[in-house]
């Protein structure tokens, strides 16, 4: 996989992951949620911003912050993954963000559903495009962050405009004060900092869209859209770390193995835990909210000596995830087995 670049370094720095040790939340604290900050965090007075309603609908529209949190709100549990998450697994390693497998996340979001927030379309309105206040230069090209949804993907009743995480306002760092929420699909889709929706008659042809987020198996393909979220797994790794290594140290005997299990194609219909590539079957608590993820446990005797653990996922649409990580020339949709070296004290 070769040594990390200072480039990739500085973007690890500034683009934290989620501890894993916090997958013990069935909620993530805001201070731990994963972050992918493209450019910089945009200066958002409150008092002054405005989200601007335009393109095909039957009106222009600009609303207030005030106007918004008067309408009906709504408040989701959602489970986020980053499109690249597990890309430093990957050998040759695409130069971005080098996620190992921290960039994932569940917050609770209240806002206002999209649906209820927009004005009346015209007909041949076939997509929405959601500009953010986030400005840059990526793949040579200065842009504002944006992406967009059909019309129908756009409209589904959990897509909401957010402006609260966990009870608060959001966090400068999670979209102040204004963001997108799209449960289901990897965390490119839900824009923060939102500053207008756009109803056009064609397909966006913005960077974000069209030359970016898309699994691609050798350089120079269209590729395939990344959308929802692949089924994947995460285990708490047990026991104590080495302090540089990150190697873990267990005790000998009993030790409970927690974990979470989450798709954005269906609900979780079984988790494996394995020791040294033998699997079973583990314990999996009812997804409670169906768009986060689903907590899992087994009991694990553990014997003295060096052991491999690794869990995997099922989901009901018939997904498994693979025992290796499905290359990608940019180190999309990793969902690869996660596998945690241990080392059992007698």
């Amino acid at each position: 996989m070769g040594r990390f670049t200072a480039e990739e370094v500085g973007l690890a720095a500034r683009n934290r992951g989620m501890p894993l040790e916090a997958l013990r939340y069935d909620v993530t604290p805001a201070g731990l949620h994963y972050l992918l900050i493209h450019f910089d965090i945009p200066v958002a007075e409150e008092s002054a911003w405005r989200l601007e309603l335009h393109g095909l609908f039957n009106e222009r529209t600009s609303l207030a912050l005030d106007d918004i949190r008067r309408l009906p709100a709504k408040t989701l549990r959602v489970t986020m993954e980053c499109a690249g998450n597990g890309r430093a697994q990957m050998s040759p390693r695409y130069p971005s963000v080098p996620w190992i497998e921290e960039g994932v996340s569940t917050a609770e979001w209240t806002g206002v559903a999209l649906a209820d927030l927009l004005p009346t379309m015209r007909p041949e309105a076939t997509e929405l495009v959601f500009h953010g206040a986030d400005r840059g230069v990526d793949g040579g090209v200065e842009h504002h962050f944006a992406r967009s949804l059909s019309r129908e993907q756009a409209l589904r009743a959990e897509v909401i405009v957010a402006y609260a995480m966990n009870g608060a306002p959001l966090p400068p760092q999670h979209g102040a004060p204004l963001r997108l929420v799209v449960p289901g699909w990897y965390g490119m889709a839900s824009v923060k900092w939102l500053r207008s929706i756009e109803a056009v008659d064609r397909p966006f042809d913005g960077l974000q869209q069209v030359r970016s987020y898309h699994f691609r198996r050798a350089a120079g393909e269209k590729g395939e859209p990344c959308t929802l979220m692949r089924v994947n797994s995460l285990m708490v790794p047990p026991g104590m770390p080495d302090f540089y290594s990150r190697r873990r140290i267990v005790p000998a005997g009993r030790t409970e193995i927690i974990g979470r299990a989450w798709s954005g194609e269906a609900a979780i219909k079984a988790v494996e835990f394995a020791v040294d590539g033998r699997w079973k079957l583990v314990d999996v608590v009812s997804q409670r909210h169906s768009l986060s993820w689903a907590f899992w446990r087994v009991a694990w005797d553990a014997e003295p000596g060096t052991h491999e653990l690794a869990c995997r996922a099922a989901d009901k649409a018939g997904n498994l995830q693979p025992l290796e990580p499905p290359w990608d020339v940019t180190g999309f949709g990793n969902n690869g087995v996660q596998r945690v070296p241990v080392t059992v004290a007698a």
